[in-house]
């Protein structure tokens, strides 16, 4: 690496001049690219996250010249071959999630130019957007404090480029820094509260294409034993008034009719697509006695999981014929939405047509004989649909049934070898197992998905349901009191529904036995557990008033100022804003001026050299720069002329070069005396013009 005049440097690549880049300027932006990858190891792949972090490396190396930065060829064939992996990889999916991972490749191949000045404020707006794709996926408060972290990063590394003579020291980039974020916090606090939210014309589902954790739209006997060892968030309710007891929380959100084999699915579509992102903004105000607000985590589909017997308040969802609950878009992000508990049976109570519980009664032409043989005897000893499904749940409770975690595989006739052979199983299997014998007796019956269960976050201020809650049971025609809900589980492990899944399987010691990270693990760990609850609660508010701050949230935070605000006071209120911080912000800024350059040094020498121009009859002129008013010197002084020019030079060279920070007070001492100088000579200039006059005279 060779140096050239003026702090240029040729690095990697024949004669190309570059500006140098400042070690400190560049490791900040590494820094600051290292802090944005964090959030995205979740749903990267391991070879991009490696090849970012060995690019960005890379460039490291050649900063402190270990290695060169590759030439054109070598560029182009390092970023063709990425970007083929990239291609494979993807193998032709375009979502959000995609673009956001090509993106992020793009800014570790931006690396590898990153030679001049212009590459590095390329490379800063570059990193500053890629903090605003981390909130498209994370939206947490650590994350926010994560990302505000990668940007501070980055305006030191800013600040370290432009002013090259601040001290070594880290406290004085975060001082300034700190500086600025005080300057502008009151006006970005009043703004987020005041800037009217307007819904937008059109937008793009975040749909990422990657599979989530969470309930599915079919159910094989596996599925929901695998999601129970889960400690992922579903969701967080909070209630106007006490918080439903542990036995009635069934939150319901999938209803499962056709039977395929051993897989249970919807026998119909979803109704009321649209395209375009859901509304995320369900709440209305205070909540009152029997409402509750659910703040759903994002699944990308259109499910909203409500207790049994309420009707919606909010206008994001909508019901459906089942009884069920639906977005009109897929929930790509946090949701949040307001249901209301009627307390009666209002949709039990619905009639059923004919053709519609003929769906009810569909099973396999064949396959589980011993299962339809029982069903039929049932039937026989039990003449009502009420006794036979009393007889069958005595029957799990009597009989050597049990709950776990851990289940048999099972054969073919999987149903027949559960309920006369293993006896082993989760909730799914004895639900679809349930369904089944009722639908052999004649009796209309459905499986239900959904959660049951949920534990108090800090305070008890709401209901944390996470996946390991996932459950599934069924609801039974019965005529003269609509759907029933039925479920084994309850017969079987009452546990379960009482308490929870941990003190249901506490004795096979299978509760999140393959997440070993999980605070939930360790329910007997008081300090853990209450560390887990203090974290979630300040990720809840800050979900509920920041990230869930929208139309519907502010105008009902507005409505309770004096007088009310609507659209318009808003748009007046954020004018007035803008307007008031501009004026502040100029007062200060020409105060602050004024301030600095009465401390500055070397605009004191240079009042003092006005001063002395002055005296000698040399008026300064407005806008005149310091070179001008040393020719004018020159003039008028030939003997000051010399001094003055040199003391112009040291200004322009002060204010606009690149002076050492410790050759600063040479140079003002130095400046002093061309000062001391210049007076004496324009004094023996001005006495030899007087004596020559007077000779004249």
């Amino acid at each position: 690496m060779a140096t050239l005049p003026g702090n240029y440097e040729v690095s990697g690549f024949s004669g190309a001049e570059v500006p140098a880049l400042p070690s400190r300027a560049l490791i900040w932006v590494i820094a600051s690219f290292a802090l944005l990858l964090v959030p995205q190891w979740d749903r990267l792949p391991v070879w991009l996250i490696a090849s970012c972090v060995a690019l960005a490396g890379w460039r490291w190396l050649a900063q402190s010249g270990r290695v060169r930065l590759p030439g054109k060829w070598t560029r182009t064939a390092i970023m063709l071959g990425v970007i083929a992996i990239y291609v494979a990889t993807v193998q032709g999916r375009f979502t959000v999630d995609t673009a956001a991972s090509f993106f992020v490749l793009a800014v570790g191949l931006k690396w590898l130019e990153t030679r001049s000045t212009r590459d590095f404020y390329v490379l800063f707006f570059i990193l500053v957007y890629l903090a605003t794709v981390n909130f498209l996926f994370h939206q947490e408060i650590h994350w926010a404090a994560l990302n505000l972290l990668a940007v501070g990063f980055l305006l030191v590394g800013l600040q370290t480029l432009n002013a090259p003579d601040l001290p070594e020291s880290m406290r004085s980039g975060w001082g300034r820094l700190g500086m600025m974020l005080l300057k502008t916090l009151p006006v970005v606090v009043l703004l987020f509260l005041f800037f009217p939210r307007v819904a937008p014309l059109w937008s793009v589902p975040l749909v990422s294409g990657e599979a989530r954790s969470g309930i599915s739209d079919t159910m094989r006997p596996g599925d929901i034993s695998n999601l129970a060892q889960s400690s992922e968030r579903a969701f967080r309710a909070t209630f106007g008034g006490e918080l439903p007891a542990y036995r009635d929380r069934y939150w319901r959100g999938l209803i499962l009719d056709y039977l395929d084999g051993e897989t249970w699915r919807q026998g119909q579509g979803e109704p009321f697509r649209r395209p375009g992102r859901v509304s995320v903004d369900g709440g209305v105000g205070n909540l009152t006695p029997g409402q509750y607000d659910v703040l759903m985590e994002p699944t990308d589909e259109r499910w909203a999981f409500v207790l049994e017997d309420s009707v919606a308040v909010s206008n994001n969802v909508v019901p459906t014929d089942e009884g069920l609950f639906r977005f009109r878009r897929p929930a790509d992000t946090t949701v949040r939405y307001r249901m209301e508990l009627q307390g009666g049976d209002s949709e039990n109570a619905v009639a059923e047509d004919p053709q519609t519980l003929r769906r009810y009664l569909q099973l396999p032409g064949s396959g589980n004989p011993r299962a339809r043989a029982l069903a039929e005897e049932m039937k026989a000893d039990n003449p009502t649909p009420e006794a036979l499904v009393g007889a069958l749940m005595s029957r799990f409770r009597q009989q050597a049934y049990y709950y776990t975690l851990r289940p048999p595989t099972m054969p073919q006739d999987g149903i027949d070898a559960l309920l006369f052979d293993e006896k082993r199983g989760f909730c799914a299997h004895y639900a679809g197992a349930t369904t089944f014998l009722l639908r052999a007796a004649g009796i209309p019956a459905r499986v239900i998905v959904g959660y049951q269960g949920g534990d108090p976050g800090a305070g008890n201020e709401y209901l944390v349901v996470r996946q390991y809650d996932a459950h599934a049971w069924v609801e039974a025609w019965i005529e003269g009191q609509g759907w029933v809900r039925v479920d084994p589980t309850a017969a079987i492990a009452p546990d379960r529904i009482e308490s929870g899944l941990r003190d249901a399987v506490a004795e096979e010691g299978s509760f999140l036995e393959n997440d070993w990270a999980s605070p939930q693990r360790y329910g007997n760990m008081a300090v853990l557990q209450w560390a887990s609850l203090q974290l979630d609660r300040i990720n809840y508010q800050w979900q509920r008033w920041v990230v869930g701050y929208q139309g519907q949230s502010q105008m009902d935070l507005m409505s309770r100022l004096p007088g009310g605000f609507g659209l318009k006071e808003l748009g007046y209120a954020t004018a007035g804003i803008v307007g008031f911080a501009l004026l502040v912000a100029g007062g200060f800024s020409s105060w602050q001026m004024r301030s600095s350059t009465s401390r500055d040094p070397v605009m004191r020498l240079i009042r003092r050299w006005y001063r002395l121009c002055e005296r000698a009859g040399i008026p300064v002129r407005f806008g005149e720069t310091p070179a001008q008013l040393a020719e004018r010197i020159g003039s008028a002084s030939p003997r000051a002329g010399g001094a003055a020019r040199a003391f112009a030079r040291m200004v322009n060279k002060h204010y606009y070069g690149s002076e050492p920070r410790a050759d600063q007070r040479q140079s003002r001492e130095k400046m002093g005396r061309l000062l001391i100088t210049m007076r004496k000579q324009m004094l023996r200039d001005t006495s030899e013009s007087g004596e020559t006059a007077t000779h004249r005279h």
